[in-house]
């Protein structure tokens, strides 16, 4: 239980920062939040990258297969991801609409 609270807050942590760095840089609000399906797709999968481009078909059928089959902790530790990168969006708007240049 305590694994998944430090995990669930890890997660958040971690997207958020990336999120609040990959905005503030490319000065995109929403952009990790439409990249993070992407990095869900390869936390999930179980074989190179390189592997979607050699053979695409068979690549997303497996990984699909996997996210299909994820349990509910994962879904909610990769929830917390995902909420984290949609809080950093809401960070970086309010910080711009109260007169931060910088983002």
């Amino acid at each position: 239980m305590i694994q998944l609270v430090v995990s669930i807050l890890l997660f958040f942590v971690i997207f958020f920062g990336l999120a609040f760095i990959l905005n503030m840089l490319l000065r995109r609000t929403w952009l990790m939040a439409f990249i993070y399906p992407i990095i869900i797709l390869m936390i999930v999968d179980d074989f190179s990258t390189a592997e979607y481009f050699k053979n695409p078909g068979g690549a997303f059928s497996e990984a699909f297969t996997r996210l299909v089959n994820i349990t509910a902790v994962d879904i909610i530790i990769l929830g917390a991801g995902f909420i984290g990168t949609i809080v950093s969006g809401f960070v970086i708007r309010f910080l711009r609409k109260s007169g931060y240049q910088m983002f």
